[in-house]
């Protein structure tokens, strides 16, 4: 056992106490002001700190006081607008939960950014350590990049991120290289008809009627308009129409909103660009009005060949050949770390955090409102995270 893994081991408990008070404290967006303060409770005396001012970003730069190129590690510090159902005695009570393992997230790189401090001596450059809000879908990784954040420290040479699975078997770290996550952007699209009396539907022009036929088309869409061969997924994730306190009333408006994951640029621009055609044409055929909004969309993760390398053989060295995982293939679901690694070449991990004696194959996922983690994985994701950057600034 080296001895960043095995000083990382012996403040376990700490950082496992660090997780348990973040994730009773869960902030939604970019605006994390609990958030924030707790974790610069834990390092501001770490280094150099940078806030942001359009979000409640953090980026600590660790010193080593000898020249030398720096290094980015990442972590995403925003919940998501769910309610926990997980009667764990931490649970969040605000109505915002960390689902999706943002708190490990912290932990770990705390724990990070402590072990570096620890071994000043023992490295030559600079660490910056990126705590982003807005990761799950308001760009914060963007807004950092445009606040200057890259620029912290100069050189960057690599980043590094990881991200935790609650269906992924404990203590596994798996990855891939080339592209690991879709883009991930989305659509909100608004039918205007003409209100009217339930019980003459022929007097009104229905929106709920022009809105259905849509979203029933969405997959017939996919299949007649985009080649088989660069996969798209589109998928409805809310409806809103009329009023749940009465049935006889045609609204004059309905609207919904769907996710579009892709894993090239080009197929995101092909469904921008033959979308809104197909929902017009749907539109005229009933007689309303239709419009829509693309989302803000994050880019495909890829992780640059040469420093996947070098994190397997991180994950191999420190922690045993049993423990990594090669994929196959990459997974639908979106990361804005993305927008780092356009910028900076590095790699993005997965790291399974299935609770000790469940079944990952059946445990509720990331996002759900009873995904459990365990979250004796921190230490290990801080030792992972050090010793990438110090793979690139060891002595």
């Amino acid at each position: 056992m080296s001895s960043i893994v095995s000083e990382a081991s012996e403040m376990a408990d700490e950082l496992v106490k660090i997780r348990r008070d973040l994730h009773q404290i869960p902030e939604f967006g970019l605006d994390l002001p609990k958030t924030q303060q707790y974790v610069l409770s834990k390092i501001e005396h770490l280094g150099e700190i940078t806030l942001g001012k359009r979000l409640s970003s953090i980026v600590l730069l660790i010193d080593s006081g000898k020249p030398g190129p720096t290094v980015i590690l990442r972590s995403d510090m925003d919940a998501l607008a769910v309610n926990e159902e997980t009667n764990l005695e931490y649970s969040s009570t605000n109505g915002f939960m960390h689902a999706c393992g943002h708190d490990l997230h912290m932990a770990s790189a705390i724990g990070a950014a402590k072990l570096l401090s620890n071994q000043k001596d023992q490295w030559s450059g600079k660490v910056s350590i990126w705590f982003q809000p807005g990761e799950e879908g308001h760009g914060g990784a963007d807004i950092m990049i445009e606040e200057g954040a890259l620029e912290i420290g100069g050189n960057a040479v690599a980043s590094y991120g990881l991200h935790v699975f609650s269906s992924m078997p404990l203590g596994i770290f798996a990855g891939r290289a080339g592209a690991l996550m879709a883009s991930a952007s989305g659509v909100v699209v608004t039918v205007k008809g003409q209100g009217g009396h339930g019980s003459m539907p022929w007097l009104a022009k229905d929106p709920i009627i022009a809105a259905v036929a849509m979203i029933s088309s969405l997959q017939g869409f996919i299949t007649q308009k985009l080649s088989p061969l660069k996969p798209v997924i589109i998928n409805v994730g809310w409806v809103k129409a009329g009023d749940e306190s009465t049935t006889n009333v045609i609204p004059e408006a309905a609207s919904f909103g769907a996710t579009i994951r892709t894993f090239s640029d080009e197929s995101l621009d092909q469904v921008k660009a033959l979308l809104p055609q197909y929902l017009e044409s749907i539109a005229a055929t009933h007689d309303v009005q239709v419009s829509h909004r693309f989302n803000p969309a994050s880019s495909v993760v890829n992780n640059n060949p040469e420093n996947f390398e070098l994190s397997k053989r991180a994950v191999v060295e420190e922690f045993g050949e049993e423990r990594f995982l090669e994929m196959e293939e990459p997974i639908t679901g979106g990361e804005d770390f993305s927008s780092i690694l356009k910028k900076v070449p590095g790699n993005f991990i997965f790291l399974g955090a299935c609770p000790a004696g469940s079944d990952y194959e059946t445990a509720p996922t990331n996002h759900s409102t009873q995904a459990v983690f365990d979250d004796s994985v921190v230490a290990d994701g801080a030792a992972w995270l050090a010793t990438m950057a110090l793979t690139h600034l060891g002595d």
